[in-house]
């Protein structure tokens, strides 16, 4: 197997371990990214997260009948074992050229978030809304869990803005602050396999994310078994949908938003939802940019200090991508330091 140090030293011609892995850390990062931003989401057939579900879809049908929480948990360590020797096989093989193997660790990264879905999503929106209220009420359709066939153009607006702001937790922020933990472990802490499990972290994050769009639902046929990836997966988000707020108010004031209001906002209706953890988002988006988001039945966030437009949806649009691009930056400069002081 050739190690990924090769081609760093047939690039860099770098001889320090610890820098040449440093810099893959690093490229690799922003490669995947570029891809996600360039290219968008792989084709249906070879997506990670697509083959993880018919794992999901496979074990479910086989552990649903329990009628017990244990599914969940079995559910859980199946799916697992699945993705974990999968990519395992996979990485084994693309391993055996350097440049190879980084392509496949950069394009199987940017598989484990989607930024321009995520914006891309919402600006598609925005034009269906331009277009006309009942194609937008259709397109809006895919993105909440609620029913849109009578929505007004506010309430349209405010599903749109709900959806994408919840998102940048776990579209984003999540699997690159589980990559950037692991990262500092290996750089510190180097081992054997290390690049594997340094992918393998963020698509387990994806896993958890994917089991729980697929099965966290409290019916009467998914209570059970959905109960273990529903709880996982707000554990898994807890620590970086606080982060995501905080630097939704950080972008807040960079972008001359209302801060301030974001800052308030996050500590007034960060909890009102039922999630504990998308509040931290949608809040402090709300606060920046004055207006209220509404599921009606279930939370308002934020004060309607204007009235909510379409314009709105282009300001959180590039919040977003002001958050994201933040958080980037601050993990390479803390990798970055991590390197120094090592």
């Amino acid at each position: 197997m050739i190690e990924y140090n090769k081609l760093i030293f047939e690039i860099f011609s770098i001889k320090s371990d610890s820098f040449e892995l440093f810099l893959f850390i690093i490229f690799s990062l922003l490669v995947s990214l570029a891809i996600d931003l360039i290219c968008g989401e792989l084709p249906t057939k070879i997506h990670p997260v697509v083959i993880i579900g018919s794992f999901i879809n496979f074990f479910k049908s086989k552990f649903i009948a329990m009628k017990s929480k244990l599914s969940g948990l079995l559910l859980v360590l199946s799916t697992g074992v699945c993705v974990s020797v999968l990519l395992y096989i996979l990485y084994s093989i693309f391993s055996i050229n350097g440049i190879l193997l980084f392509i496949f660790f950069s394009v199987m990264l940017s598989s484990t978030f989607s930024v321009n879905m995520l914006l891309r999503t919402a600006v598609d929106v925005k034009a269906d809304l331009d277009e006309s209220i009942d194609k937008a009420r259709k397109s809006v359709s895919y993105l909440v869990s609620r029913n849109t066939g009578e929505l007004t153009e506010s309430f349209i607006v405010s599903a749109v803005i709900e959806s994408l702001s919840e998102n940048i937790t776990d579209s984003y922020i999540a699997p690159i602050f589980y990559f950037a933990i692991f990262a500092v472990v290996i750089m510190i802490w180097p081992f054997d396999n290390q690049l594997y499990f340094l992918l393998l972290i963020p698509m387990i994050y994806r896993m958890f994310n994917t089991l729980d769009a697929m099965v966290g639902y409290t019916t009467d046929e998914l209570k059970n078994i959905g109960y273990v990836p529903a709880k996982a997966d707000d554990v898994l988000n807890y620590v970086p949908a606080r982060i995501a707020g905080a630097y939704v108010v950080i972008s807040a004031y960079l972008l001359k938003l209302n801060g301030k209001n974001s800052y308030r906002m996050l500590r007034r209706d960060a909890r009102k939802c039922p999630s504990p953890n998308s509040g931290f988002t949608m809040a402090t988006t709300a606060g920046a940019l004055n207006i209220q988001l509404i599921k009606k039945g279930t939370y308002v966030l934020g004060d309607a200090n204007k009235e909510i437009g379409k314009d709105d949806i282009t300001k959180a649009v590039n919040l977003s991508r002001m958050t994201i691009a933040l958080f980037t930056l601050t993990i390479l400069i803390l990798l970055t330091l991590v390197y120094v002081i090592l």
